[in-house]
């Protein structure tokens, strides 16, 4: 069985797949000042919560855009499975070119996902992430990453508007009936979810115009099913795409491939 790990700002997405299945998943939050021990702890209440013997675990892969993090956690997952761990990165096969100014810079998320998404979609094709920042980027019929875009995060934009405005309360992201309200609430309601759903369609409209082909478009990321549902452009949710490329990415660097 191959276990993966997305380490992201805020949260680390653990996934275990027996073969191509995805059989178990477990999300808990990114945490610098967790030692080895601790996230062993960790991945070891994970294993008992779903009654997975460790030693059908033979084989990990680990993608983080967090380095505190990185090591912590590949030594916990050689504590807890005695199974060493690739990490996503330079030097590992993606089959991806990378047409960026600097490769080495690029989020191991960003690679996974588009990586899973081609694999599983074809290209070209846009790939939306929506965590901590919001990343769209596009891969060509080819295989080839020509970059994209980075934009603060639907979360993070929230809570600096709520945070500096003193007036202003905490919302859910529950789109309203209408664009234009009639309450505090609403308002800003309708501005985060129509407003991010209007960036992402003109974006989506502006990066077509530029490679001149329409494209497939996938989106994931906690609060990406709250967005594309307003979104003007069909835009396919795939939570678990990130985890898919890892298991991708690992069975192009293993000949030995795990059963």
């Amino acid at each position: 069985m191959l276990l993966t790990a997305d380490v992201g700002n805020t949260n680390i997405k653990l996934g275990l797949f027996d073969g191509e299945e995805l059989r178990h998943k477990m999300r808990f939050s990114t945490d610098t000042r967790k030692t080895s021990d601790e996230f062993a702890v960790v991945l070891h209440s994970f294993f008992q919560v779903y009654g997975i013997d460790v030693n059908l675990i033979n084989a990990s892969i680990i993608s983080s855009v967090v380095p505190k993090v990185t090591q912590p956690l590949k030594d916990a997952i050689k504590i807890v499975t005695a199974v060493k761990s690739y990490v996503v990165g330079p030097g590992l096969k993606t089959g991806m070119d990378l047409k960026i100014d600097r490769p080495e810079t690029l989020g191991g998320d960003i690679v996974c996902g588009c990586v899973g998404a081609f694999k599983k979609y074809g290209g070209p094709l846009i790939m939306i992430f929506m965590g901590t920042a919001t990343v769209i980027a596009y891969v060509d019929e080819s295989f080839a990453y020509h970059g994209g875009v980075i934009a603060p995060g639907v979360g993070i934009s929230l809570d600096a508007l709520t945070q500096n405005g003193a007036l202003l309360p905490s919302v859910d992201l529950l789109a309203p009936k209408n664009v234009i309200c009639t309450n505090t609430v609403d308002c800003i309601r309708s501005a985060v979810t129509y407003g991010n759903a209007c960036m992402l369609d003109g974006l989506i409209d502006k990066f077509c115009e530029e490679k001149g082909k329409e494209c497939k478009i996938i989106a994931t990321g906690g609060l990406a099913e709250k967005i594309i549902c307003s979104c003007r452009h069909d835009i396919v949710y795939d939570e678990n795409i990130i985890l898919d490329g890892m298991y991708n990415i690992y069975q192009k660097n293993n000949k030995n491939r795990y059963k």
